[in-house]
């Protein structure tokens, strides 16, 4: 390891920790250029590995990174062969066209040797949602700071392992519910102000609403891709038989939604799909960021045949504390609507979204708008300089990678990312069981009722899951 990589190594460790950093003149020639010195300097430089090279990772995650010139994707890894050749060429050619110089992208066949690498200081984690947790454990445990799709984990269980380990390490954690974030949505941010400061007068009721998946989905057996690790794909969770709606598409990787978003097995659907980031905006309005709800019931449809089995049409009604009312369902635009004594406002990402596929309409069809209120006076009303200002962040991606330089908490960090993604959980256990349940935000369990505490946590396929995960 050469003195410019110690310098890295040294600045992104402190960095974690707050600390100020101070390279000796020592550490450096004589004679250098100017780019060994200043903000892109290799001492200031973040390494970040890429683990899951899919949709979100290729038209998302990667492409907000790699905005900055002070980081570098150095590593991808992903247990499809042809996804892992298309991600390192994907970065080279990226990292060309911005810095005019190529870059050997690393290939990693497992994302546990990435995240054992020593040149390595950060990980973005674009996995299907059975592949969230135990990555992003077992990155806390190496020191690596983190970026983690939504939502948590499949279950509260591994959830609140994987939550544990990332405070305990102290890396820098960051959930990708960048409806927080200024960019592209500040109407998000905005209506959260204009609530927690009263313009609607006492908050009493919130609808959020959702899409749905189809049903369908092609059941017959197919030959595993030689490509594919079909066994570590499936991770933890129970084996059953390759068939490519229940995993991905095998040809370029494209805007569509890949089959596994369709499988209670690896996903709850869009409950926890697009439900995290509208339930993170409802707890952040009402200023229930580290609670829950007190009482949750739900009914949903579930498919009878084919292979694809999440909820289809469904309602939720919860209550949190204060007396708020938090009511969802399918047919409501998508989005959120607070509803207070003196009035509302809805707020949605109106027609603009992270990836071709994101649903941006009503059940009806109509349009979705971005940010309206019941007077317009509302949504310019002024927050003075002694009222509730939110975190504000620019980007979500921006706001991680900053953090990671100045030690500051993110904007979605783990504990809150572990609540909103209980909260869907709980929803998506009472759209199961069709009754009311009463939840226990400290305990993260529910009183009285063993069978919906069944769903706290599901058996782990050895020897993967956060069970199994050493440290």
């Amino acid at each position: 390891m050469n003195k410019n990589q110690l310098n890295r190594r040294s600045f992104i460790k402190k960095s974690a920790k707050g600390s100020a950093v101070l390279l000796a003149a020592t550490a450096f020639p004589t004679i250098v250029p100017a780019s060994v010195f200043g903000k892109n300097a290799p001492s200031n430089r973040i390494h970040i590995g890429q683990i899951g090279f899919g949709r979100i990772g290729m038209t998302h995650d990667l492409p907000e990174v790699m905005k900055h010139d002070y980081v570098h994707v150095v590593a991808v890894a992903d247990f499809d062969s042809n996804r892992l050749k298309q991600g390192k060429a994907w970065i080279e050619k990226k990292h060309t066209d911005k810095f005019g110089k190529s870059i050997d992208v690393k290939t990693y066949d497992d994302y546990k040797d990435l995240i054992a690498a020593k040149d390595i200081d950060a990980v973005v984690i674009s996995t299907p949602d059975h592949w969230h947790a135990q990555p992003a454990m077992e990155a806390a445990l190496a020191g690596k700071h983190i970026y983690l799709q939504k939502p948590t984990a499949l279950t509260i269980a591994e959830g609140r392992t994987m939550a544990d380990a990332v405070k305990k390490s102290g890396v820098v954690f960051q959930l990708g519910t960048q409806q927080r974030s200024m960019n592209p949505w500040p109407q998000f941010k905005r209506t959260c102000e204009l609530v927690r400061n009263g313009r609607i007068g006492e908050l009493k009721r919130i609808q959020i609403g959702l899409p749905i998946d189809p049903a369908g989905g092609n059941t017959a057996q197919m030959p595993v891709p030689p490509n594919l690790d079909y066994d570590k794909w499936l991770g933890s969770t129970p084996y059953v038989y390759y068939t490519k709606d229940r995993v991905h598409s095998q040809t370029e990787i494209d805007g569509e939604r890949p089959g596994w978003l369709r499988c209670e097995q690896f996903c709850a659907g869009m409950i926890t799909g697009w439900g995290v980031h509208h339930f993170d905006i409802a707890h952040w309005g009402m200023d229930q960021e580290l609670g829950g709800p007190l009482e949750v019931e739900g009914k949903a449809e579930f498919p009878t045949s084919g292979l694809w089995d999440v909820h289809g049409k469904y309602e939720i009604h919860a209550l949190y504390p204060n007396k708020v009312q938090v009511e969802v369902r399918d047919t409501f635009p998508n989005g959120v609507r607070f509803e207070g004594t003196d009035g509302w406002i809805f707020v949605s990402r109106g027609n603009v979204g992270v990836t071709a596929t994101d649903p941006t309409a009503s059940a009806s069809g109509e349009e979705n708008k971005a940010f309206y209120a019941s007077d317009k006076k509302i949504l310019t009303s002024k927050i003075g300089p002694n009222e509730i200002h939110l975190y504000e962040s620019p980007e979500q991606h921006t706001n991680w990678l900053e953090c990671i330089k100045n030690g500051k908490e993110t904007i979605s960090p783990v504990e809150v990312a572990q609540r909103v993604g209980s909260a869907c959980i709980v929803a998506h256990t009472a759209m199961k069981l069709g009754k009311k349940l009463t939840w226990d935000n400290k305990t993260e369990r529910f009183i009285g009722d063993e069978k919906a505490n069944a769903t706290f946590a599901r058996p782990q396929r050895f020897p993967y899951g956060t069970n199994y995960v050493k440290g």
